[in-house]
């Protein structure tokens, strides 16, 4: 195995040469694709190669024959026909044209006269209206209040309760029946003593609580007699109250109707006075409108006049134009051609890809031969190396270098990469077996407790002399 050589660069020039050259083939071919010939039935088009020209790549130097085509439009006979009647009549209109021009100098020279166009309208008919409206006659304030109708009564009577008129009545009655009641108790105290029965015995106080609930009857009735009586002067106090607040009531809501009486009269007032002015309004739109619509009238009615005028002066100009503008020949509708392209081939970057491929190959080989070399020249210096394959493990062929057996015959000497069995950091060596160089050299192996060693000056002897 020896040194791995780098791939030569390509030449750019040489490159770019060949892309033009690639570029130039492959357009005169998508020229040669896309005109076309054609034939419809109001003509033909036809594509012919009429020369060729030579082109100089500046970059390179090479000189390309670029081919010229010519594209030919045909009539038929139809079509070919009319356009010889149209151009004949497109002669005549032009002539026709010519002289008509000729007598557009004697009117375009003289000025348009606008002395017999009817008046226009006149503003001052739309300023001299009155103004609008915008106030009416005062018809008066809104009434808001009116007149006191006096304040409602809340109370009645003394203390409102007329308790001592009750007082005065049962004060009364209590004189009536006192005497009486004590007359009674008198003669039953009496009655009993004459009967023998005593003070505190069961008969006593039978006889005297008869007689105390006849005097309690008749106080009740005193108590009731006074209470209707309060009840009756109260009912005339809160009827006399109440008449008087009814009367109140009625002279306000007297008081509210003249008020909202004069409030609708005022109200009416002012709906006929805003109506008067609206009126007025509307008169002055009405009479607005008719000015305008005789301004707009008299406006409308000179401008018909000026444009009479206008088309007077304009109407030979057009009868020119119309003259030399002429009917136009049909022309044979061509359908799009279907455009194909041949791609162009990217030769300069297939030439420099297939360097940047070269390139890898290159390095890759000089890494494997550095490796493989440094593994080689670490057995040098004169050392016996333990390279037995039974001390050896992970065993991975790496490539043959050329070695010289003793009678000078070339044999091939295989390098591996491998770790010994008794290494615990398992680092990665590179070299031959001590097996493999035996069998070219045995003088180069020798043997100690089982172990095979190699002489590393004569293995490199051997590899320096292949190289």
């Amino acid at each position: 195995m020896g040194k791995p050589d780098s791939p030569s660069p390509p030449n750019p020039i040489d490159s770019a040469r060949a892309q033009t050259g690639t570029n130039v083939s492959t357009s005169i071919a998508n020229a040669f694709l896309n005109y076309t010939n054609q034939n419809t039935p109001d003509g033909s088009l036809r594509y012919d190669v009429t020369g060729n020209y030579d082109w100089t790549d500046p970059s390179t130097g090479s000189t390309y024959s670029i081919p010229t085509f010519t594209g030919t439009q045909s009539l038929s006979p139809q079509q070919q026909a009319i356009k010889s009647q149209t151009d004949a009549a497109k002669y005549n209109m032009a002539g026709l044209a010519n002289n008509a021009s000729a007598n557009l100098s004697s009117t375009l020279s003289k000025p348009m006269d606008f002395s017999g166009a009817p008046a226009a309208g006149d503003v001052n008919s739309l300023t001299g209206i009155p103004k609008a409206a915008t106030t009416f006659a005062d018809v008066g304030q809104q009434q808001s209040t009116f007149g006191d109708a006096g304040a409602i009564t809340k109370s009645y009577g003394p203390a409102d309760n007329f308790s001592a008129d009750r007082a005065r009545v049962e004060d009364s009655l209590y004189q009536r029946i006192n005497p009486q009641l004590q007359r009674d108790r008198a003669g039953i105290e009496q009655r009993l003593a004459d009967q023998g029965i005593r003070y505190g015995s069961q008969a006593y106080s039978s006889a005297m609580d008869d007689y105390n609930r006849q005097s309690n009857d008749a106080r009740l009735g005193v108590t009731a007699a006074g209470g209707q009586e309060q009840q009756r002067m109260m009912d005339m106090a809160a009827n006399r109250a109440g008449f008087e607040n009814a009367a109140q009531q009625q002279e306000y809501s007297q008081l509210g109707g003249r008020a909202s009486f004069a409030n609708a009269a005022q109200a009416a007032n002012y709906s006929q006075a805003a109506g008067r002015a609206e009126f007025g309004n509307a008169g002055l739109a009405q009479q607005l409108q008719q000015s305008q619509i005789g301004f707009n009238a008299q406006n409308a009615n000179r401008a018909t006049w000026m444009g009479e005028q206008y088309a007077q002066r304009n109407q030979p100009i057009n009868e020119i134009s119309a003259l030399m503008s002429g009917s136009q020949v049909s022309q044979p509708n061509f359908v799009n051609t279907p455009s194909n392209q041949i791609p162009t081939t990217d030769v300069a970057g297939l030439i420099n890809s297939r360097f940047g491929q070269d390139m890898d190959v290159y390095k890759q080989e000089s890494q494997n031969y550095n490796q493989l070399m440094g593994g080689l020249f670490g057995m040098a210096g004169g050392a016996m190396k333990m390279s037995d394959e039974r001390q050896k493990e992970n065993i991975t062929p790496m490539a043959s270098v050329f070695a010289v057996d003793p009678k000078g015959k070339k044999k091939k000497l295989p390098i591996y990469e491998y770790t010994y069995r008794n290494d615990a950091d398992k680092r990665r060596q590179v070299g031959p077996m001590a097996q493999d160089v035996e069998k070219i050299d045995d003088r180069a192996v020798s043997e100690r407790d089982g172990i095979k060693y190699i002489d590393t000056d004569l293995v490199m002897g051997s590899i320096l002399r292949a190289a």
